[in-house]
Order: structure tokens, then C-alpha cells, then sequence
């Protein structure tokens, strides 16, 4: 989650219990094409945890996974479920290199200020290992915006999307699929979901 937008992060603060403790399971058929990529043991870096269903399962499947909120709050209430610390972690602060064969940021990336973006997409292109996977999801739409709630959502096209990866930004491959859903809010919504993997270094 990105500091620049307090509305956001104070909506997960007041629902944070709400929200982590809803009947949620984790996102297993992405969980699958992403693992795919990874070897027994990965290790794994969690953007956007939320309440840590998909952290569970991972960990259930053997990876070492990393799990991170922007949302103190809702660190917590993982932390709870897990068993283990959940590091406070904001996009636009993640500096490790190298770290990790995978990063997992299903709907978080979707709250980070539409310029922004791009510089946080390359710090977490730095974070991977050379052939590492990144999986993101992202609502789809044309115009930044917030939904009922009042969170801010960058409402992405999937060319803006696939711009925001960068043509020669060091990624070896990048598929976005789209399909039809819902979230927090249960209204129906257009999600992109993609899959990228990092280039060797040269």
C-alpha cells in the first residue's frame, strides 16, 4: 500500500478485523499458475497481505513466504492468523535486491497512485531473483478513482497496465488475463491479473 493516500489506509485501519476476519479463502487457482514458476522452498515476498489467507496457503504448500502490509492494522490481524510477524511494509519502501524468486501482490497494487506505479513495479522487479515471478491483480478500468468505501483505486486498461511494466524494463515475459469478479465491496468488477517473470541478467 502506498503512504500518499491516508483515506485508504484509514478505511483498513477502522475494518481491519472486519476485513481480515471475512470468509475469504485463498486464491488457489492463481496460487497455482504462480507456483508454477517456483521451485520446492521459494521464497516468497507478500505485498499486501491483508488478512493472510493467501500467505497460509503458500506457507501450507512449503515456500518460505515473507508476508507484508502497508496497513498496521491489518499486519496484525495476519500476524494472528499465522502465527509469525507480518513486516509494515509500503510500496514505495521496499529496497531490498535480489531477495526473492517470488513476489505475490494480489489486489494491493491496485491502491498505488497511478504515476506512481511504474517505480514501484522496477523496485519489485529489483527485489527478484534473475527468472523470479511476479503475480499482481488489478481492477480494470480508464480512470483513477475510489469505489463506494472510499478507497482509491488506479483502475487501470490493460494497455496502461502492460505500459507500466515497460517494454524494456528487464522482464522476460508478461501475460495479463482478464475475467470478471468481485471484492470487499461485492460489486461486480472487471480484474486483471498478471503474470510476469524477470529476465537473466545479462
Amino acid at each position: 500500500m502506498s503512504s500518499k493516500d491516508s483515506q485508504t489506509l484509514g478505511f483498513y485501519a477502522e475494518e481491519a478485523s472486519a476485513y481480515a476476519g471475512r470468509d475469504r479463502q485463498a486464491e488457489n487457482r492463481r496460487i497455482d499458475i504462480f507456483a508454477a514458476g517456483l521451485v520446492p522452498g521459494a521464497r516468497i515476498l507478500e505485498l499486501g497481505c491483508g488478512g493472510g489467507q493467501d500467505s497460509e496457503e503458500m506457507l501450507r504448500r512449503g515456500f518460505d513466504v515473507v508476508p507484508t502490509d502497508g496497513s498496521p492494522e491489518l499486519a496484525k490481524q495476519a500476524a494472528q492468523r499465522l502465527g509469525r510477524e507480518v513486516r509494515v511494509l509500503l510500496f514505495e519502501d521496499l529496497a531490498e535486491v535480489a531477495a526473492y524468486d517470488g513476489v505475490w501482490a494480489h489486489a494491493c497494487l491496485l491502491h498505488a497512485p497511478r504515476p506512481g506505479l511504474p517505480g514501484i513495479i522496477d523496485r519489485i522487479r529489483a527485489a527478484l531473483r534473475p527468472g523470479g515471478v511476479f503475480y499482481a491483480s488489478f481492477k480494470a478500468g480508464e480512470a483513477e478513482g475510489r469505489d463506494s468505501l472510499g478507497r482509491y483505486f488506479n483502475y487501470l486498461s490493460s494497455a496502461e497496465l502492460r505500459d507500466a511494466y515497460g517494454p524494456a524494463r528487464g522482464w522476460q515475459s508478461l501475460q495479463i488475463e482478464e475475467e470478471m469478479g468481485s471484492g470487499y465491496d461485492r460489486m461486480a468488477t472487471r480484474w486483471l491479473h498478471a503474470l510476469a517473470i524477470k529476465a537473466p541478467e545479462t
